[in-house]
């Protein structure tokens, strides 16, 4: 007799059950098993296409305060970020960055001191490198590689934007003419 046979014998000294009852209860048991688990797992969403996101646009020289309204409550602006003056275009981890996100203080700004630093804090929230060690100072540059390997830059922050008034040069000559001939005009 082997291991089949000492099986047969043992399931209804312990079970109470013929062995065919026996076997046919556990076929219907573990058909119950899969037909339940089959109504617990979510069925897979159809796919949906999603469409490309825009090409990044170009922004050139802006303020700071030009830069806030690319934060991302907009949804027809990209969402903007920069470091170390450098804008870089983000829209496409709008999780991370947008609205919600883990990241969304640093969308607007110029994060490089809040980066450097590994801070959250608004006061951090800032393009001043000054006084940061040498350790701030690498983690700020592993950003920047990061940044400029993953993401389109679109421009950088200037102090102000420069206006272009064209300034009219009086010659020396000219003016003691003119300072001349209203003297004469005086007698």
């Amino acid at each position: 007799m082997g291991i089949v046979g000492v099986v047969l014998e043992a399931i209804p000294t312990y079970t109470g059950l013929p062995p065919a009852t026996f076997f046919t209860v556990l076929a219907l048991l573990v058909a119950i098993y899969y037909f339940l688990a089959s109504l617990m797992t979510p069925s897979e969403p159809p796919f949906v296409p999603r469409e490309p996101p825009p090409p990044p646009a170009q922004l050139g020289d802006v303020t700071e305060e030009e830069l806030k309204a690319y934060d991302g409550t907009d949804p027809n602006k990209p969402l903007l970020m920069a470091i170390k003056g450098q804008i870089y275009d983000v829209s496409l981890s709008r999780g991370f960055y947008g609205p919600g996100g883990p990241y969304a203080l640093f969308a607007g700004k110029d994060a490089s001191r809040a980066l450097a630093k590994m801070s959250f804090e608004e006061q951090d929230l800032n393009g001043n490198i000054e006084g940061l060690g040498a350790f701030e100072l690498e983690a700020l540059s592993d950003w920047e590689f990061k940044f400029m390997s993953k993401y389109v830059k679109v421009g950088q922050i200037v102090k102000e934007k420069a206006t272009h008034v064209k300034e009219t040069a009086v010659s020396d000559r000219g003016a003691e003419e003119t300072a001349t001939h209203n003297e004469d005009k005086n007698d």
